[in-house]
């Protein structure tokens, strides 16, 4: 290889996976807002989330329209414009610390093509937490904000109420976040062996393919630690999505891949692990199997956007700065 050719095989691909902006950690006495961009949150499960919130010592507004149901699609909550609104509303707003997504579901893409990123360029960066559907909206604030976000529980179900596990994992992410350096799970283990530097990102494989060559994704995935779960997929549709990331070039370069639940995938979970040796083995980067975050009780809280060291043989991912500033 040529000195040139060097070179350019060591710079990071540009359109591809960046350290991002971290935004400042929660305080006692800190206002949050409660959004719903995706699906409907059930009533009961929405005011519990406020009084767990209000337990941690934070002012909790659920935003205007958090408890809507759309008129004729009931899968989503209120019309697209209203989700977009609440959400806008409340990341510029100066005043609100955070924004805490109820519920993932369906609906987050058809938020996204209503927001003012410009405008919402001018906010100050503030936490936003969620995942599952908010996969679109932390691809969506890496790419257009440069912001740093949290891939932990929606607060308005059950991977949040009534699981102190999760709770006290966000809790800690969100307040201490030095305390959650060391990311891992006593099941952790290597699907593909080694070690690998990279920017955390990703979320949920639905979305990332569902988003692939949209506004507000991204363009590839050199450079990053990608993080993949999902729920209700059989193996065979699992298989459709991660070739179709492979085959479109979006996985080249990618440094590490970290793998969560894979809760309701049939056949079983051993079988959705052979799919993911199978496919990501030839990338030629370390695979980690069994990080329990995703669709599961006590979920881990993964910062997205921060510099870490994913390493198979300690079956970790370890950040190499807090998630939050």
């Amino acid at each position: 290889m040529t000195e040139v050719a060097d070179a350019a095989a060591r710079t990071p691909d540009p359109r591809g996976v960046r350290k991002l902006v971290r935004p400042p950690r929660l305080r006692e006495g800190d206002r949050v807002r409660l959004v719903a961009p995706c699906s409907p949150v059930p009533a009961e499960r929405l005011d519990a989330a406020v009084g767990t919130l209000r337990g941690w010592g934070l002012e909790v507004e659920p935003a205007p329209y958090v408890r809507e149901r759309h008129p004729r699609l009931p899968y989503l909550a209120g019309p697209d414009a209203t989700r977009a609104a609440d959400l806008q509303a409340a990341w510029c707003d100066p005043d609100v610390d955070a924004v805490f997504c109820v519920r993932g579901g369906d609906g987050a893409h058809r938020t996204l093509d209503l927001l003012d990123f410009d405008a919402m360029r001018g906010a100050e960066p503030k936490a936003l937490i969620g995942f599952s559907d908010i996969t679109a909206l932390h691809e969506a604030f890496a790419v257009e904000l440069g912001v740093a976000t949290v891939h932990g529980p929606v607060v308005g179900t059950r991977y949040f109420v009534g699981d102190a596990a999760a709770q006290e994992e966000l809790r800690t992410t969100l307040f201490h976040p030095e305390r959650r350096i060391l990311l891992t799970s006593p099941g952790a283990h290597a699907l593909v062996p080694g070690r690998a530097e990279g920017v955390t990102f990703g979320g949920n494989l639905s979305l990332l393919n569902d988003g692939l060559a949209t506004p507000h994704s991204r363009l590839s995935a050199s450079g990053g630690i990608l993080l993949l779960e999902d729920i209700g997929e059989d193996v065979a549709r699992i298989d459709r999505m991660l070739t179709h990331l492979l085959r479109t070039g979006w996985m080249d370069g990618v440094a590490g891949v970290a793998l969560g639940t894979w809760t309701d995938c049939p056949p079983d979970p051993g079988m959705v692990a052979e799919l993911m040796r199978d496919r990501l083995e030839p990338l030629g980067v370390p695979v980690l199997w069994g990080l329990e975050f995703g669709h599961c009780a006590a979920q881990l809280t993964m910062p997205l956007g921060v510099p870490a060291l994913l390493d198979t043989h300690g079956g970790s991912l370890e950040l190499a700065v807090p998630g939050l500033a």
